[in-house]
């Protein structure tokens, strides 16, 4: 850990932040939970590896760094897989249709309430298998039962913020950045829900210096809204900082903002999904403590 002045800035706004909100009940960096989050917790992992602390400071020494006058430093945030965790949303579906169909079909209830949430793959079928789910009249009839309700922003409640994203996505607000959260959520469908999240989760929004881009429907694609959306930021200022789980996004990004912080979250990513390029760094989550 370091424990030069940056790292004793990067606590003070922090702990100054925890205390103000009073958004949690125990030390966000050892993963308990918030007051009034869900009754979901995430494991409490190892401490955070130096490379994801550099990083993470480096946006924010990037921020402070603006002299009066300057441009003003964005860091922009995707949410599903970057800030939030979704499984837990996915679990709450499968866990529901057990429940309406168990009467019918005790086998298939059965197999979906032994499935735990480090047991939630980023395909459906991967999760189904997992519970040895693989008969098509099956996997498709939970599919749609599934995409009505993931998709919806009646779900987004059970979410929740990966360790350390709410403190550092506050810390680089308060350090003077604008926040731009762009996201594959759709307008028509998600947008109130989203808009309830973060702010449930203490997360930045409402507020000055805070953007939120959602696609205008649902039939776009990410990487294709990403590329349409990331070249249109520096009409608000220079991205300083890029958050996302998804390695062609953040190729992207690194095409458009080369002097910028950009980091993968390690969390979940597309099958097939391209290589880093070289200047991309990782990390596990947002805790730089």
């Amino acid at each position: 850990m370091q424990t030069d002045g940056h790292a004793f800035m990067a606590l003070s706004v922090l702990d100054r932040q925890r205390l103000e909100r009073g958004a949690y009940s125990g030390d966000a960096r050892c993963g308990l939970p918030r007051v009034g989050a869900s009754a979901t917790v995430q494991p409490v992992g190892p401490p955070p590896l130096p490379q994801q602390v550099d990083v993470l400071q480096r946006v924010l020494d990037r921020i402070t760094a603006v002299e009066d006058g300057g441009r003003p430093p964005l860091v922009v945030c995707d949410l599903d897989g970057t800030l939030f965790d979704n499984r837990p949303r996915t679990l709450q579906i499968l866990i529901e249709y057990a429940d309406e169909v168990r009467d019918e079909y005790p086998d298939v209830a059965e197999a979906l309430t032994t499935l735990q949430l480090e047991g939630v793959q980023y395909l459906l079928s991967d999760t189904l298998r997992e519970c040895g789910l693989t008969h098509v009249e099956i996997v498709r009839d939970i599919s749609l039962y599934w995409r009505e309700r993931f998709y919806s922003e009646d779900y987004l409640t059970y979410d929740e913020p990966f360790l350390g994203a709410t403190d550092y996505v506050n810390a680089c607000h308060d350090a003077g950045a604008t926040i731009v959260y762009v996201t594959n959520r759709d307008v028509p469908g998600m947008l109130l829900g989203t808009v309830a999240s973060l702010r449930e989760h203490g997360l930045p929004i409402g507020v000055v210096g805070v953007e939120l881009v959602l696609k205008p429907d649902a039939s776009m694609g990410d990487e294709a809204f990403k590329r349409m959306v990331l070249p249109t930021l520096t009409q608000l200022g220079d991205v300083v900082g890029f958050f996302d789980n998804e390695p062609a996004n953040c190729n992207i990004a690194r095409s458009f903002f080369p002097d910028a912080e950009v980091a993968l979250l390690e969390t979940q990513k597309v099958a097939g999904a391209p290589t880093p390029e070289e200047g991309v760094a990782h990390v596990s989550d947002f805790r730089i403590l």
